[in-house]
C-alpha cells in the first residue's frame, strides 16, 4: 500500500510487450490511513458488493486518486492509450470461501478519463474455483523470454510474496509463499510510528529470534502444496509479544526469505535465477537475508527490468489478454481447473 504506480507498454497481449515508461504516485499519510481503515472493516464483509463502514466512500476516493495518476502520468507522457487495466485495492481475499474484494470503481475511471477500463480481473478465477492469484505470471512468462538462462524464479516481495517458476520450455507454477512487506509495514508503523521500516534500518538493529521464526513457519500454509494464495492478514495472529521493535522486524525479515526459499522445496528444478520484484527488493535487509539462503539473486533491475513497473505493465498486459479472451489464470498458477480468462470491461460512449 506504498502508493499507485502507473505503466505504459505496448503489447499484443501474447508474445509482443514494448516497455514504456512508468511513474509512481505515493502515498500520503492520510491517504494510507484510509487504507488501514478500509482493511479493517473489511474483515465484516461476507458479499463482493458489501462496503461496510469507510468502504464506500475509501472506493471513490480511491478512484479518484487513479484518475489524478493517470492524467499527470500522460500529461508527461503523452500516448494514445487504447485501454487501461485497473487492480484497485485489495481490502480481502478469502478464496476459499470465493471471496476477493478489490475497491476501485471502473465505470467511474473509465469516463473520468475517456478511455475503456478492464477491471476486477481476480474474480472470474475464484468463482471457478481458483485461487484468485498470483495474476501476474503469464505476464513474468512474456519477459522470460527475454533470458537464457532457465528455468527462472521471479519473486513478487509485496505486501505478500508470491513466486512464478518458468521452467525451460515456458511451463509454468506460481503461488503465494509467506509474508511479504504487510506484517514487517504493520510492526515498523505500530511501534515507529513509520508506515514502514525504510532502507530495512530497523530490522538491520535486531537480532532474530528463532522461537518466532519457528511459529510462523510451522504454519498449515506453508506446508500446503502449491497452488495457493494469502490474504495480506492471514499470518497476522501468531504471536509475537515480548519482542523489541527491532528484534521483531528482524524475525519478520527471516520469515520472508526463509518462505520463499522453502518455495524452492516445490519446484522439479532449482532456479538458475532469482528476479526480485515488487517493494521487498528495496529493503537491504530483506535482499541480505535472501542472499544467504539462494544463489545467483537480485533485484529485477539486475536483469533488465523496472521492478516497480512490472506489476502495472502486467495490469495492462493482462487487460488485453482480457479483450481477446486469453486466459489469464492457469491450472499451475491459481489452481484453477482450466486455463480461465476474466475481467469487467467498462468501455466509453
Amino acid at each position: 500500500m506504498d502508493g499507485i504506480d502507473v505503466a505504459l507498454i505496448r503489447t499484443d497481449g501474447e508474445e509482443i510487450v514494448e516497455r514504456g515508461p512508468a511513474m509512481t504516485f505515493a502515498y500520503a499519510d492520510c491517504q494510507h490511513q484510509l487504507l488501514q481503515q478500509a482493511l479493517a472493516d473489511a474483515r465484516t464483509i461476507r458479499q463482493r458488493d458489501e462496503r461496510p463502514g469507510s468502504l464506500g466512500p475509501t472506493e471513490q476516493e480511491l478512484t479518484e486518486w487513479h484518475v489524478y495518476a493517470v492524467e499527470h502520468f500522460l500529461s508527461n507522457n503523452p500516448a494514445n492509450v487504447e485501454i487501461i487495466g485497473f487492480h484497485g485495492q485489495t481490502v480481502i481475499h478469502r478464496p476459499d470461501q470465493k471471496l476477493t474484494v478489490q475497491l476501485g470503481l471502473g465505470k467511474m475511471l473509465a469516463e473520468a478519463l475517456a478511455i475503456p477500463v478492464v477491471y476486477d480481473m481476480r474474480a472470474a478465477d475464484v468463482a471457478a474455483g481458483g485461487q484468485g492469484a498470483p495474476l501476474v505470471p503469464v505476464y513474468h512468462r512474456a519477459l522470460a523470454a527475454t533470458i537464457q538462462d532457465r528455468p527462472i524464479a521471479f519473486v513478487n516481495i509485496g505486501g505478500v510474496s508470491n513466486i512464478t517458476a518458468i521452467g525451460k520450455n515456458g511451463e509454468m507454477l506460481a503461488f503465494d509463499v509467506g509474508p511479504g512487506n504487510a506484517l514487517l509495514d504493520d510492526w515498523a508503523h505500530r511501534h515507529t510510528g513509520i508506515a514502514r521500516d525504510v532502507d530495512g534500518v530497523l530490522a538491520a538493529a535486531g537480532a532474530v529470534d528463532q522461537a518466532t521464526v519457528d511459529r510462523f513457519m510451522a504454519a498449515e500454509f506453508l506446508k500446503s502444496a502449491p497452488p495457493k494464495s494469502l490474504d495480506r492478514n492471514s499470518f497476522a495472529g501468531i504471536s509475537m509479544d515480548g519482542l523489541s521493535a527491532e528484534n521483531g522486524a528482524a524475525s519478520l525479515v527471516e520469515v520472508t526469505a526463509s518462505a520463499i526459499a522453502r518455495a524452492a522445496e516445490w519446484l522439479t528444478e532449482p532456479p538458475k535465477c532469482w528476479v526480485i520484484c515488487g517493494g521487498g527488493r528495496h529493503n537491504p535487509t530483506i535482499m541480505a537475508a535472501l542472499a544467504a539462503k539462494l544463489t545467483n539473486v537480485g533485484p529485477a533491475e539486475d536483469f533488465g527490468f523496472d521492478g516497480d513497473a512490472m506489476e502495472a505493465e502486467a495490469w495492462a498486459y493482462l487487460a488485453v489478454r482480457s479483450l481477446k479472451g486469453l486466459p489469464l489464470t492457469f491450472p499451475g498458477t491459481t489452481k484453477v481447473g482450466e486455463p480461465t480468462t476474466g475481467g469487467v470491461l467498462a468501455a466509453v460512449v
